[in-house]
């Protein structure tokens, strides 16, 4: 039986590469969870691929989509939990709203945990061991000033996998981070990050770009897809980067 994953923030970027090499490498069917179908998304129709258009802020809507899912294909064996913000690019100390903080975490952090409740009664029925895969970033263990919510974010979320690597022995969870990838969000850094960020931390991701050394979605893609089905126990609770010497039997060659 094929195994069957669920992706959220599915339509674009890492969650979209994911999606791909889950479906024509590994022969997975996809819960694809996304905000919005993007054409990319559409084009990847398949049998094995049910898109679920949900904010994954909507407690009740992202709980009833995995159960959806669940149904649909009989069972879940993986959850990668991609869909995030980087929004609002601001200063502990500015004038942004706390509302504004708050937003950011009903994305980054609690629609993680609404995810993982409802997905963790079908991981421990899953014949071949369930998984979660959380996206994090190296900003989960720095302070890059002008990035507050989103270091606290990721912060947590690596709390999360810790704390569920040793509450749930049975299902493997790993906190990955992916480098810095060329998406939609590494636009936005160089489009409006210097307004925000210390000037060496902005010019760094601006030269990144410019030299061509940004992480290509297809090759991380392929290490978060390979681990929601075969990361190792060894690894549950850990904060590893898709580079490592733990994620190298992950990478295509």
């Amino acid at each position: 039986m094929k195994p069957t994953i669920v992706v959220t923030g599915a339509s674009k970027g890492i969650g979209l590469a994911v999606t791909r090499h889950l479906l024509h490498r590994f022969n997975a069917n996809v819960i694809a969870i996304s905000r919005s179908v993007t054409p990319e998304l559409f084009a990847l129709n398949s049998e094995a691929l049910l898109v679920l258009e949900c904010d994954v802020t909507d407690e009740t809507a992202l709980s009833s989509a995995i159960s959806h899912g669940a149904a649909h294909y009989h069972g879940i064996d993986g959850l990668i939990l991609n869909a995030g913000t980087l929004h609002p690019l601001c200063r502990i100390g500015d004038d942004t709203p706390l509302d504004s903080w708050k937003r950011h975490f009903d994305v980054n952090f609690f629609s993680l945990v609404t995810a993982t409740k409802a997905a963790l009664p079908y991981l421990h029925r899953s014949t071949r061991g369930g998984r979660i895969v959380f996206m994090s970033s190296g900003a989960a263990v720095k302070g890059t000033p002008g990035w507050g919510p989103y270091n606290a974010s990721k912060a947590a979320m690596n709390s999360l996998c810790r704390t569920l690597g040793e509450e749930e022995p049975d299902v493997i969870s790993v906190a990955l981070r992916p480098g810095m990838v060329d998406t939609h969000m590494q636009h936005t850094l160089r489009l409006v990050g210097a307004s925000s960020m210390d000037e060496n931390d902005y010019k760094k991701f601006v030269q990144v770009h410019a030299g061509g050394k940004l992480v290509k979605p297809e090759d991380c893609g392929h290490v978060i897809a390979a681990l929601s089905l075969e990361a190792p126990k060894t690894l549950s609770g850990q904060f590893v980067s898709w580079d490592s010497e733990e994620c190298k039997p992950f990478r295509q060659e």
